[in-house]
C-alpha cells in the first residue's frame, strides 16, 4: 500500500507496510473515522514525525508513549504540542531540565518542531489515539510498528543517542545496538516521577557532548 510518508523512511520501511499487523492498522483507524470517533493526531499528521526528521538526518531519539488525547493537542511528535496550546506538565518538566543543563530560557510555548528539523526523532510507541481515552490504540498494532523504527534506526545508522525516559521506553532499549550508539536513561518528566531521576540527568549536554565527540554537530535545544 501506498503510506504517505517521508522518502527516506518509506524505503527502510517498505516490508512493514505489508504486514498483515499494519494493515490492520490502517482497517481499524478506517474504522474509527466510520463509527464517528475522534482520532488524535489529524491524519495528515500521524507520521509528523518521520516527515519532519528524515531516517538519514536522525542523531536523537527520545520515545514517548501516547499521543495527547485533547482537543488540538497532538501533532504527531512526542513530547510536543503545537504553538498557543498549554505545555502539559510532562513538557514543562522537560524545559525545567533544560534550563538547568545548558541554561535554556524556558519558551512560552510547546513546540518541539525545531528539534525535529535538526535531527531529533520524536517518536510515540503509538501514533494515534482515542479523544479523551489515553492508551486506546496502544494494543492495535502500533507497538509492534514503531519498534521496527527503533530496530530499522539502530542498524542502519551510527552514533545515534537514544534517550529512554521512565519504564515504557527504558523496554526498548532491547533493540538497539549499544556497540554503535549511546543510550542515556532516566525517570519519566512526569510531575510524578521526575524528582526520582530525570531532574538532574543532564541528557541534553550529554547528547550534545557525545555527537560532538563523533564529530557530529550539536542539537540546538533553544525553542
Amino acid at each position: 500500500m501506498d503510506v504517505k510518508i517521508e522518502e527516506s523512511w518509506k524505503e527502510a520501511l517498505r516490508q512493514e507496510f505489508t504486514k498483515p499487523y499494519f494493515l490492520q492498522i490502517v482497517t481499524l483507524l478506517k474504522n474509527e473515522k466510520i463509527s464517528g470517533n475522534t482520532v488524535y493526531p489529524p491524519g495528515g499528521l500521524i507520521f509528523n514525525a518521520f516527515n519532519t526528521t528524515p531516517f538519514n538526518k536522525v542523531k536523537v531519539v527520545i520515545i514517548g508513549q501516547d499521543p495527547y488525547h485533547g482537543p488540538g493537542q497532538a501533532h504527531g511528535l512526542s513530547f510536543s504540542v503545537p504553538k498557543g496550546i498549554p505545555p502539559p506538565p510532562s513538557l514543562v518538566n522537560i524545559f525545567k531540565e533544560l534550563k538547568q543543563d545548558v541554561g535554556m530560557t524556558i519558551p512560552n510555548h510547546g513546540n518541539l518542531t525545531h528539534w525535529a528539523e535538526q535531527g531529533v526523532l520524536l517518536l510515540n510507541a503509538s501514533l494515534t489515539v482515542r479523544a479523551n481515552e489515553p492508551m486506546s490504540h496502544s494494543k492495535i498494532g502500533w507497538a509492534e510498528f514503531t519498534d521496527a523504527v527503533i530496530a530499522k534506526v539502530s542498524a542502519g545508522k551510527e552514533n545515534t543517542v537514544f534517550l529512554l525516559w521512565g519504564k515504557f521506553a527504558q523496554e526498548k532499549q532491547s533493540l538497539v545496538d549499544e556497540t554503535r550508539h549511546l543510550v542515556l536513561k532516566a525517570a519519566h518528566p512526569s510531575p510524578f516521577s521526575a524528582d526520582k531521576g530525570f531532574f538532574g540527568c543532564r541528557h541534553f549536554s550529554k547528547a550534545n557532548a557525545w555527537l560532538a565527540g563523533k564529530g557530529i554537530d550539536p542539537i540546538d535545544w533553544a525553542l
